[in-house]
């Protein structure tokens, strides 16, 4: 059994250790320690990073009371190694899991909410809760764990006794029989739980709710604490002020000037689509009768074009139209229709001739070519 210092002090930075043995995978070394700070994977959280001696920990498991943790290489020492926590990524992850508490508890005090599903990982926390959630619930939910931060509540880990734990309320995902550790946030959440956690919820700083969906019949909250609360904010500050700049608006104005630049760009396209209709007429309008196959160049079309103005000109062709959008360097998309050729048996025989790939239905298919306009031309005219 590996003793478990960050049971001690979830604050240990650093501390020396034996190496209890070494085993040597494909990629990696598997480093098994007498006592480690280090916390693993473990109830949705992941583990810790760090050194141990001149080694870097990239993982860190949990099996019967075994704690694993995975190397770059094998450490240079094996008595009294020092090994030092990752102590940013670490406390990043005890205020988000204090944060999580503190939601979790006062979800389930007043609405009665289980917590069903959890993950701290890289980005942020999502929380899975058996109950549907609506903003007002959610905005009043985000303040009151913001209250507790507020409050600095002392946030108390313990061992209790099978005595004690019989008369204690406490949240739980499973029935645990042994080794129950509760961590309490007086007046917040009572909760068994196995990972490290900040001394006082003022070290939590700030908890912010991102975003929630509806999942499984209930909701899933997204949320940041601390310095990734900061982090996020910071992120979305600078987006902000960027946008603001390219939109000459304050920044609380933002929204109305997206919102008039949107409906602006929605009557550009609408006059653009009318531009397009008269160019299509203007090109079809004249069409002469084409015994053959059609061919169409047209170099900046998009689909769309291309579709209706094949649709058009198949009316005056007898055998295939084909509509290509594009140059010789980057390539060209198409549109290819007949209604006396069928198309879907003759795809495979187009797209290996013009070196491209695409597909369709009998009268009509589409895809794209890395073949010039003279090898496209040639292959047409045969």
């Amino acid at each position: 059994m590996t003793e478990k210092l960050y049971y001690i002090d979830s604050y240990i930075k650093e501390f020396s250790a034996n190496v209890v043995s070494l085993t040597e995978e494909e990629n990696f070394i598997k480093c098994v320690l007498d006592k480690t700070a280090f916390f693993p994977t473990e109830g949705g959280q992941s583990c810790d990073f760090g050194t141990i001696g001149d080694a870097k920990v990239t993982e860190v498991k949990e099996k019967d009371g075994i704690i694993t943790h995975f190397l770059d290489k094998a450490p240079s020492a094996s008595v009294d190694v020092i090994c030092r926590i990752d102590w940013k990524r670490r406390f990043r992850n005890m205020q988000n899991h204090s944060g999580e508490h503190i939601v979790s508890g006062l979800l389930h005090s007043i609405y009665g909410f289980e917590n069903v599903g959890f993950h701290l990982g890289s980005e942020d926390v999502t929380i899975d809760f058996n109950g549907i959630l609506n903003e007002d619930q959610l905005s009043e939910i985000e303040y009151k764990a913001n209250e507790a931060i507020i409050k600095n509540i002392e946030i108390i880990a313990k061992f209790p006794t099978k005595e004690q734990a019989d008369k204690i309320e406490y949240r739980s995902k499973m029935e645990i029989s042994e080794n129950l550790r509760v961590v309490t946030i007086d007046g917040y959440d009572i909760c068994a739980c196995c990972a490290p956690h900040v001394r006082h919820t003022g070290e939590i700083g700030l908890i912010k709710f991102l975003d929630s969906i509806h999942y499984k019949g209930g909701t899933r909250l997204h949320i940041k604490c601390g310095f990734d609360a900061l982090s996020d904010y910071s992120m979305h500050y600078r987006n902000t002020k960027t946008i603001s700049n390219l939109l000459s608006a304050k920044q609380e104005e933002v929204y109305s000037a997206v919102c008039r630049l949107s409906q602006a760009l929605n009557d550009e396209k609408a006059k653009s689509s009318e531009l397009r209709a008269e160019i299509l007429r203007l090109k079809t309008e004249k069409l002469e009768y084409c015994k053959g196959n059609r061919l169409i160049f047209e170099k900046d079309a998009d689909m769309n074009f291309l579709r209706n103005y094949v649709n058009v000109a198949l009316k005056s062709t007898a055998e295939i139209c084909a509509a290509f959008s594009g140059d010789d360097n980057i390539g060209y998309k198409y549109i290819i229709a007949s209604e006396t050729v069928d198309l879907k048996s003759r795809a495979k025989e187009i797209n290996s001739a013009l070196k491209g790939n695409g597909g369709g239905k009998t009268n009509m298919i589409q895809g794209s070519v890395s073949a010039s306009e003279a090898e496209i031309r040639a292959y047409f005219d045969n």
